[in-house]
């Protein structure tokens, strides 16, 4: 039995050595605002650090019990258990979810309302290969973090610390369920991390999209009487072969991959029925509609040529659009983490032919928000590998909980401290184009 090729890796070897020649050469823009009085920094260390061991046992039992999209009762019991064992009142079944989570802390005087997300489902046969339990410890701990900062003096705060854990993202979009119930209604900025093999302030994030076409043909003996059929596995054959001949008109970040889930029973009967799903990915929000609509062309126009019907189900979850970044944000956040002896890179640095998608992009069209990444791993290793899924259970893993939660913690204290700092996060949201229907988007 012959076995496949191994893919080279000299891309990704090319890839590496252009950023390390990157990172001595680009300087991480810095941030003009003041953010939360510098004291407080010393507060959030200490605070943060008293929950270490707390933290280290999010990361090591979510790590040993992954639970997928919408089964992550475990994980969430684990995470309101601590929120309750720290005096904070936490509801689960939140916004439409049965495992989302919503907790808050505030301070005495009316202001704004920033958000601190958690996740924490895992991944079919990989576990936590995208490392969501060290997110559940980043957002845990730095709303635990800031409810203890907060609690020292009630009144020198003004505005409020939403917490959420936002269940299924890996594939099902669990953010939109829930912003659709009213999670973000009230909240005016939200922020999280994400673990991964460098320290990056931005990355390209792209939007994703799920389409289901089903081909329905007319079955009839394969050799006997062929010509009295009409095969549906040849409409999903063409239009899997006009997706690769679309490719060389793509822009250079789409991505397209399909499967064909169903193609009939026997050979020797022509396939009455075939299924095919597929992933479209863009890095913006029109460009993800356009490929949609030339995706759309090409399922259709297969079925004309093979003579069979068509049905196209967009979005049997809901879509996820490109990750749209504040800078004003990320710069209270490169800040932090540099405190922490931590660098992260700025945008371009890393390139973006390497993305994935998340449902926070849902959010950062809602509201302005951030989602930079953490070094857990070595930069070669991949996401959704088991070799990422070996590094989330790391004392590198147990580190980047601890300096993502004070990370957040304080770039949310700069928020809830800093007007000119909010004023300047909310005009550049505006100029990015402000908020969008995001649940009619591709209607």
């Amino acid at each position: 039995m012959s076995q496949p090729s191994v893919p080279s890796s000299a891309y990704l070897h090319h890839l590496d050595a252009e950023t390390q020649r990157l990172k001595h050469t680009i300087q991480t823009p810095g941030s003009p605002f003041d953010g939360a009085p510098p004291e407080l920094a010393d507060v959030v260390d200490a605070a943060a650090e008293s929950l270490r061991g707390e933290l280290n046992d999010v990361v090591h039992s979510l790590h040993a019990n992954p639970e997928t999209a919408y089964q992550e009762h475990g994980s969430a019991r684990l995470l309101t258990d601590l929120l309750t064992r720290h005096g904070v009142e936490a509801q689960v079944g939140v916004h439409g979810v049965d495992t989302a989570i919503r907790a808050e802390v505030s301070g005495r005087k009316p202001g704004s309302t920033i958000a601190v997300l958690s996740e924490y489902d895992a991944l079919p046969d990989v576990g936590h290969a995208c490392g969501h339990n060290v997110i559940a410890a980043t957002g845990v701990g730095a709303f635990l973090t800031l409810a203890q900062t907060i609690r020292r003096d009630p009144e020198a705060f003004a505005g409020r610390v939403v917490f959420l854990g936002t269940p299924a993202e890996e594939g099902h979009s669990g953010k939109e369920i829930m912003a659709r119930h009213g999670a973000f209604e009230g909240a005016d900025a939200a922020i999280m991390v994400h673990p991964y093999g460098y320290d990056l302030a931005d990355q390209v994030w792209l939007g994703r999209r799920l389409l289901t076409v089903t081909y329905t043909g007319i079955s009839a003996h394969a050799s006997a009487q062929p010509f009295m059929g009409r095969n549906a596995l040849d409409a999903a054959n063409l239009a899997y072969q006009g997706i690769g001949l679309l490719r060389q008109q793509m822009l250079p970040a789409d991505r397209v991959h399909a499967i064909i889930d169903d193609g009939g029973r026997r050979p020797s009967v022509i396939p009455e029925q075939a299924v095919m799903k597929l992933y479209a990915r863009s890095k913006y929000p029109d460009t993800l509609k356009d490929l949609s609509s030339r995706l759309t062309d090409i399922a259709e126009g297969a079925a004309r040529m093979a003579g069979v019907g068509v049905e196209l189900e967009w979005d049997e979850h809901p879509p996820s659009l490109p990750v749209r970044s504040n800078q004003a944000l990320t710069g209270r956040w490169v800040a932090t983490q540099q405190r922490r002896g931590r660098n992260p890179l700025p945008a371009g640095v890393v390139s973006e032919t390497i993305a994935a998608s998340t449902d926070f992009g849902n959010v950062s069209y809602r509201i302005p928000g951030i989602h930079p990444l953490i070094g857990i791993a070595p930069s070669d290793v991949a996401l959704h590998t088991r070799d990422f899924a070996e590094a989330a259970d790391s004392p590198a893993a147990e580190a980047g909980a601890i300096d993502g939660a004070v990370g957040l913690a304080l770039t949310a204290l700069d928020w809830l401290c800093d007007g000119k700092l909010r004023a300047a996060v909310r005009e550049e949201f505006e100029a990015q184009g402000g908020a969008v229907d995001v649940p009619h988007y591709f209607d």
